[in-house]
């Protein structure tokens, strides 16, 4: 029997081979690993449905598979599916290949027409093709489709990008991109300069990429800075320290944040909510799921810590270590980096002081830290003191959220956090 990638959750309709754990020859039980594969920024697991022995390994390192293509072949063996019975010899008969879309040099044969109208008549599809062609861009009907009945295939598709890379390289017009927009493909040759080194993006890096460009082009970007006193937040952390370190859990600042900035959210609900484009609607939502951006060797990641309002401080710095260290390690799954409603970015570990972070869409805003250093402040009392100040921006989404409603909540939100609460970080 044959192995086949199967669909292993909404929109992951394929993923680049991250690693082959099988080969030919390896006896293999149900539930057993063949392949470690790349997909929504997250290593996922497949295993094999059937027991048996591997007679042949269709897939490599670095390929990109889809739903549907032949990972394994597998003879029967213990605990596996048993034999089909013979089947008669004129059902034998082998089914009749999909003929290959011809390869063609005329554009012309690709595309149909020069500006089609916007209601024109949309050639049949696959749902899987009609996705693909709605991500990059491009109305179906203008690629001619190759099988019965004009049915545009994904081949046909491929064609059709293809042929538009190689008008933007030959002729240095533009592409088409989301949303009608056009831009320019840099496709220059660097060395003609002097001494370079080129490297593939990895699959990952291709992934931020888009989304980073979706989100920064299609959201109206407004970024509010202010300062926060932690002097609070660091004599709390002084003093629990230990005894959360006896909880197993490592009382950073984090936690302390998410907590105020539900805090914050809850007085400012748009801040926790996503624009329906289709249906235009505002949805405010009632529930807090924080993300918190990792940065990890592959590229950022953004696992989710689900339902912030109703975990205790020792419950979120428990998850947070697990997390951040699943997905530095690449072991977090795409269900895990789902469903957030509103985002952090820290560098305070790192260095740096304010940023202009990127909305994670569908989320209207997100939270930049920086790193919290001594600053010469005046107290209410007029004296000049040494306080840890920690530099935050909020990027907001000025569809959704005017300056000052942002600014209101930026208040609140150093309120909070200069004024937390002790009673919430006993045990």
């Amino acid at each position: 029997m044959d192995v086949r990638f199967p669909k292993i959750g909404d929109g992951a309709e394929s993923g680049k081979v991250v690693s082959v754990l099988v080969k030919v020859g390896d006896a293999i039980t149900v539930g057993q690993t063949l392949i470690e594969l790349e997909s929504e920024k997250a290593i996922a697991p497949i295993p094999s449905p059937n027991a048996g022995t591997v007679t042949a390994v269709a897939v490599k390192e670095g390929d990109t598979i889809s739903v549907g293509s032949v990972l394994v072949s597998l003879d029967g063996g213990p605990g596996g599916a048993p034999a089909a019975p013979a089947a008669p010899a004129a059902a034998k008969a082998p089914r009749p290949a999909r003929t290959a879309a011809p390869v063609v040099d005329d554009e012309e044969d690709d595309v149909i027409g020069d500006e089609p109208a916007e209601d024109g008549p949309v050639p049949a599809a696959s749902p899987y093709v009609r996705k693909v062609a709605r991500e990059l861009g491009i109305r179906l009907s203008r690629v001619r489709g190759s099988a019965s009945g004009g049915r545009v295939l994904i081949e046909d598709l491929a064609r059709y990008v293809s042929k538009l890379e190689t008008k933007v390289a030959r002729a240095g017009r533009y592409a088409e991109g989301p949303q009608g927009l056009s831009f320019p493909l840099v496709n220059q040759d660097f060395s003609l300069h002097g001494p370079v080194t080129s490297e593939p993006l990895t699959a990952l890096r291709k992934v931020i990429s888009a989304r980073m460009v979706e989100n920064a082009v299609t959201l109206p970007h407004v970024t509010q800075f202010d300062e926060v006193d932690m002097s609070g937040i660091e004599a709390l952390r002084s003093r629990y320290k230990a005894a959360y370190e006896a909880a197993g859990a490592k009382l950073s600042p984090t936690p302390f944040l998410i907590k105020a900035l539900v805090l914050a959210l809850q007085k400012h609900p748009k801040f926790n909510s996503s624009v329906n484009e289709v249906a235009e609607t505002l949805v405010l939502k009632h529930y807090y799921h924080v993300g918190i951006a990792v940065d990890t060797d592959a590229g950022l990641l953004v696992p989710v810590l689900k339902d912030a309002d109703k975990k205790s401080l020792l419950e979120i710095a428990k998850e947070l270590a697990a997390i951040a260290a699943k997905a530095r390690d690449r072991k977090i799954g795409a269900d895990e980096m789902k469903g957030g409603t509103f985002t952090i970015s820290n560098q305070g570990a790192i260095g740096g002081a304010h940023f202009t972070p990127i909305i994670n869409k569908p989320e209207v805003a997100i939270l930049g830290l920086g790193k919290t250093s001594l600053k010469p402040v005046v107290t209410r009392e007029g004296k000049i003191e040494a306080r840890p100040m920690m530099p935050i921006t909020v990027s907001y989404d000025h569809r959704v959220i005017d300056g000052g409603s942002a600014a209101r909540f930026t208040v609140d939100l150093v309120r909070a956090i200069e004024g937390f609460e002790e009673s919430a970080v006993k045990l």
